[in-house]
């Protein structure tokens, strides 16, 4: 037989394997529902309904002054960043709102504070802050610091009969701020590119595996055994099968979700991200390969597949910044490739940068995905000896 023959016959077996993986993962539609929403759903989701930006955050009053000064100062606490939600009749009301989650900022003006601001003596007011999200909590002291300082510049001015006119001949240097790749700062952009590229890591690793321990629930596992099939092939029809699922989930995610409802740019080339996410997705089936020939049946593939999961994530730099971390924890994310598919994502989709740009990353995908894989390629034949 020649080599064209025997290429075509193993080529032939392979494409009928990857055929029937596809149509029995079709027949499972619990499974098959649970993909339908991590790339449609749960994206959309984590794009619209997490926001690191302060936007009209429930704020209640406590108004002992009752002046005209009072009444300017509180009107100044405006959407977008702050809500007046209504007022309080004493100091201890407003805390018991924040406790019971009904206020994030309570404005404390006591009385005597016109008062004091026409005598030109310490004027006091107290703004308290719910900081249960430190992040939240931050950015409400910030921005009640900044309406409270221009409040205090201008009553200044007016006491030494001045107007803000006079600060522009005043010599002042000037910020000009210019914000790249995402210049309305658009969280949405953000957390829909990361979400995405976690569902497709969840699914590298869970679906071979899946599928692996479908065969072992129902039986079938022996029917492999006595195929001409060599273990190679029945993985890599399991692997490319999955793959071809994932790719064609994260097409949907990404023309669906990200570019029709957040309206991410897609500054770079889409093709070179498809092909980088197959190489990202082909070498990290090897976790789900080794969780095959751990797991027994589904279950244990999903709790083994989470324990594997959630330290890629925290230690991949999707959540949290990499020089925010100690030393050694940067370390240990240089470990996991889903560090290096994010830096390579987010370079492709939002700063169009080339691949030699991304070749350190491509490089780390490549290096690390090579040794996860073949482990799990030899403990996948191990237990077809």
């Amino acid at each position: 037989m020649s080599i064209v023959t025997r290429t075509y016959i193993w080529s032939r077996q392979v494409g009928v394997m990857t055929h029937k993986e596809i149509v029995q993962l079709a027949r499972d539609m619990v499974l098959i529902l649970f993909i339908v929403y991590s790339f449609t759903l749960d994206i959309y989701l984590a794009g619209s309904g997490i926001t690191l930006q302060l936007n009209n955050a429930a704020t209640v009053v406590h108004e002992g002054d009752r002046t005209s000064a009072s009444r300017e100062i509180i009107g100044l606490f405006q959407k977008p960043f702050f809500q007046i939600e209504g007022a309080v009749g004493r100091s201890g009301e407003g805390i018991q709102r924040m406790d019971t989650d009904k206020a994030m900022v309570v404005l404390d003006i006591p009385s005597g504070f016109q008062d004091s601001l026409r005598r030109g003596t310490p004027a006091r007011m107290q703004m308290l802050v719910d900081a249960t999200n430190s992040v939240l909590g931050t950015l409400a002291v910030s921005y009640g610091e900044a309406i409270v300082g221009a409040y205090a510049l201008d009553e200044g001015l007016h006491r030494l009969g001045l107007s803000r006119d006079i600060l522009e001949q005043a010599p002042r240097v000037e910020i000009d701020r210019r914000v790249r790749f995402n210049a309305n700062l658009d969280d949405a952009w953000f957390m829909s590119i990361t979400e995405l590229m976690n569902m497709i890591t969840l699914f590298a690793i869970m679906l071979p595996a899946a599928a692996m321990a479908r065969e072992k629930e129902r039986g079938t596992i022996e029917q492999l055994l006595v195929s001409p099939l060599t273990p190679f092939q029945i993985m890599l029809a399991k692997v490319l099968a999955m793959t071809v699922i994932i790719l064609l989930g994260t097409l949907v995610a990404l023309f669906g979700i990200l570019h029709g409802c957040f309206h991410v740019p897609f500054r770079g080339s889409l093709w070179l991200f498809m092909g980088v996410t197959m190489l990202y997705v082909v070498t990290t089936t090897g976790i789900g390969l080794v969780i095959a020939s751990i797991a027994a049946n589904l279950a244990q593939v999903g709790l083994m597949s989470l324990m594997v999961f959630a330290p890629m994530v925290f230690l991949s730099g999707a959540w949290t910044p990499p020089e925010a971390l100690p030393v050694w924890l940067q370390q240990l994310m240089l470990i996991f490739p889903l560090h290096y598919y994010l830096d390579a994502g987010f370079a492709i989709l939002l700063k169009d940068a080339s691949l030699a740009t991304l070749a350190p990353s491509i490089e780390g995908i490549v290096l690390l995905g090579s040794v996860v894989f073949g482990f799990g390629l030899w403990r996948f034949r191990r237990q077809f000896e």
